[in-house]
């Protein structure tokens, strides 16, 4: 990801000064020299702030009470941004921010309103890194540690503050924490390469897919368990039809196969409830009635529901008709107003009623309205109300519903009234009942009856499913993402080895490679032991280690295609390992601990290994925040940003005096 910084904005109090810019040059190494207490220490925490980091550890006091405003002007693929937050005040931090974007930016003289947040920042950083939306785990949602990968979770390998830069037990920025600590963990493999944006999509899609697979296979081998059940009981439903005299005795023989079981139950399901009346029910005459009442019921109930549409359509088209005529009134009445108005333009020196304007120059708008004014009367003079007849045809309508009703009463009245004075009439219609629910059950069953396997495109789908699992399963094979992780945790250590014997390393040729899980450095010695960072003693090569690994990862985030990484590397004091902390003590404030000669040289190959990296890389942005003055690195291939000594430090001194 392309991400540098052009300049780094203090804003004052006092509005009355220019705000501090500082500027740094792209693509090249950029230092700033200084005295002890100038300010050094709190760029990383003020462009850490800009980039939306949930505290402010910009320093207290000197620096944020002569401040109102921080600010980071930011060059990107996308242009430049200016990235400004307030200064938080009594509080850890604030979510106001201000944000400018184009070409290029101008500073602004001050920033009074904020115009953005900190959250909206932040989305804006993470689109602009094309940072994935899913998590690193489907199954794992609600795990912070599993969560999608952040622009802030970035930065771990681009800051390298005081306490960071020669530390043996932490490697990244913010890696002291147990929750920082495992998000690194989960996100290496993504910004290694090894799991891509595309993966993590695949993943998501393996997800759901076998999710889906799981279920689809579950109610086919349900369907498949009850199909075997029900084939046990074919002869039932066989028995079953008989005894309601759906089938004849013959078909229900227990000798038949269970072919023609099923051929039999196929003619059932084609049958009525009146297909299974007993011939002698038409000797009683209560049932011959209800049979008659049952036929005329069912033709009342057409003639009903047929008339019930025509009601239906006839209260909607009323309807419809009374809400056009109600919107052409409303825009009738709401228009009546122009007429007036413009009667009142065509006098001399006529006034608006309402502002007391002049109307001569809306005598076009005015004529629209009337225009309009005319087209609306137009159409409500064409438009012909409901005439009589309809309201007429409307209370026959309602007069047959109302007679069919009351027939369709009289009929299930007599029905009932039946039905109480015939015990026979009363098992029939049980019967009747329990006929119409076997045929409901019977259809049902037959469908698993007639697919033993189940449901044939069911089991289609399932075959489908497990043929794309199968394709996904190989396209994002952990083999594979092992493979391109061990790839590019091999260019890291072919980078580091190729760095360390410029530097001040006491094993400069012992084979160093970086251990992911475990968050750092691990050399392995001639005796073949592994040893990790913090077993190894001495500064120097605790800070050659950590400058090594930090170039080893950028030389391969460049190399990738995309990158999500941004290209800058901000390094603070890498010189304090070789201060001797008697002679640190004795230095006054503002002075600069007294180097040796040998300690010189040492400082010397930091900056010349980090200028040469960065002239390598074209494209990699490093920082370096020292007291090593420009006498250290005179022939390096730096840029020479500031130089904070006697009196002028981050902060100018008149901002204080005010």
């Amino acid at each position: 990801m392309h991400l540098q910084i052009r300049s780094l904005v203090l804003w004052p109090r006092n509005e009355q000064f220019e705000p501090r810019v500082v500027s740094f040059a792209a693509n090249k190494l950029n230092v700033i020299t200084g005295a002890s207490k100038t300010g050094k220490s709190a760029v990383i925490p003020i462009i850490d702030y800009c980039l939306g980091s949930d505290r402010c550890a910009v320093p207290v006091k000197t620096i944020r009470d002569a401040c109102s405003w921080f600010g980071v002007v930011i060059a990107t693929d996308d242009g430049e941004k200016l990235l400004a937050r307030r200064e938080p005040g009594d509080q850890q931090s604030t979510g106001d921010m201000f944000l400018l974007e184009g070409e290029t930016i101008d500073i602004p003289h001050s920033v009074r309103e904020k115009n953005t947040n900190v959250d909206a920042v932040k989305r804006m950083l993470d689109k602009l890194a094309g940072l994935s939306n899913l998590s690193f785990n489907p199954a794992a949602q609600g795990n912070n540690f599993k969560a999608r990968p952040s622009f802030r979770d970035l930065l771990a390998f681009t800051f390298q503050p005081q306490n960071i830069v020669a530390n043996p037990d932490v490697l990244f920025f913010r890696a002291d924490t147990m929750e920082h600590k495992e998000k690194l963990r989960t996100i290496f493999p993504y910004v290694l390469g090894a799991v891509t944006p595309d993966v993590l999509a695949r993943r998501w899609e393996l997800d759901q897919l076998v999710r889906e697979y799981r279920r689809k296979e579950r109610e086919l081998s349900a369907q498949r368990t009850a199909s075997e059940r029900w084939s046990a009981e074919l002869q039932n439903w066989v028995s079953e039809a008989r005894d309601l005299g759906l089938i004849s005795s013959d078909s229900a023989s227990p000798g038949q196969r269970p072919e023609q079981l099923l051929a039999s139950l196929e003619e059932v399901v084609q049958k009525t409830s009146d297909d299974a009346l007993v011939s002698d029910s038409a000797l009683d005459a209560a049932a011959a009635e209800t049979a008659g009442l049952d036929k005329e019921e069912g033709e009342i109930s057409l003639q009903l529901a047929e008339v019930k549409v025509r009601l239906d359509n006839m209260t909607k088209l009323r309807s419809t008709v009374t809400d056009y005529t109600g919107a052409l009134k409303k825009q009738r009445d709401r228009l009546q107003l122009s007429r007036w108005l413009r009667d009142l333009a065509g006098s001399t020196d006529a006034t608006c009623p309402v502002c007391g304007g002049g109307l001569d120059h809306a005598t076009d708008e005015l004529d629209a309205l009337c225009d309009a004014l005319a087209n609306v009367e137009a159409n409500a003079r064409q438009f012909e109300p409901v005439p009589a007849a309809f309201d007429k045809e409307l209370v026959q309508v309602r007069e047959q519903v109302r007679q069919f009703t009351d027939r369709l009463k009289g009929v299930r009245s007599r029905k009932q009234a039946i039905e109480a004075r015939s015990t026979r009439i009363q098992r029939e219609r049980w019967r009747r009942t329990a006929v119409d629910r076997f045929l409901g059950r019977i259809e049902q069953a037959l469908i698993v009856l007639k697919t033993p396997d189940g449901d044939p495109a069911l089991a289609a789908e399932v075959a489908d499913l497990k043929v794309r699992l199968d394709q996904l399963r190989a396209g994002i094979s952990d083999g594979a993402a092992r493979e391109r992780q061990k790839a590019a945790l091999a260019r890291v250590t072919a980078t580091m080895a190729r760095l360390l014997p410029g530097l001040d390393s006491e094993r400069p040729n012992d084979p160093a490679e970086l251990n992911i899980d475990d968050l750092t450095i691990r050399v392995t010695g001639r005796s073949g032991r592994p040893d990790f960072l913090w077993e190894i003693g001495s500064g120097a090569n605790w800070l050659s280690y950590h400058i090594a690994a930090m170039l080893g990862l950028h030389d391969l985030f460049l190399s990738l295609k995309t990158s999500s990484v941004p290209s800058l590397l901000v390094l603070n004091q890498p010189s304090q390992v070789y201060f001797p902390r008697t002679l640190a003590k004795e230095a006054k404030e503002g002075d600069d601990p007294i180097l040796g000669d040998e300690d010189i040289a040492a400082v010397r190959k930091i900056f010349v290994t980090l200028g040469a990296a960065a002239k390598a890389s074209k494209g990699l942005q490093i920082l370096v925040l020292d007291h090593a003055s420009k006498d250290v690195w005179a022939h390096v291939d730096a840029h020479l940003v500031d130089v904070w000594r006697d009196g002028k430090a981050l902060v100018p001194t008149d901002w204080l005096a005010s």
